[in-house]
């Protein structure tokens, strides 16, 4: 049973960094880390670092949080460049 739940957890990391990396769009990659995340703490259990965990269960959220500051805040720079006339295509 562990081999299969150690699977899953090597399968959503993968799944998750393959996201990361691939796609485009600034809130899909907010979701793949949110499964890389997953598949994480899932292989930080099955090593049995409760202690660990817990400390991923509780950091995992608030990076999450800081990764969506920072996508809406590279937007904001984008934008004020566009509005300013700062980039050239």
């Amino acid at each position: 049973m562990e081999f299969f739940v150690s699977l899953i957890a090597i399968a959503l990391m993968l799944i998750g960094a393959a996201g990361i990396i691939l796609l485009k769009k600034p809130m899909d990659k907010v979701i793949m880390f949110s499964i890389l995340d997953a598949g994480f703490l899932l292989t930080v259990v099955l090593f049995k670092y409760l202690d660990v965990a817990l400390f991923v269960a509780l950091c995992g959220p608030l990076s999450t949080l800081v990764f969506i500051l920072s996508i809406v805040k590279i937007k904001e720079i984008r934008t004020k460049k566009v509005e300013s006339g700062e980039i050239h295509d």
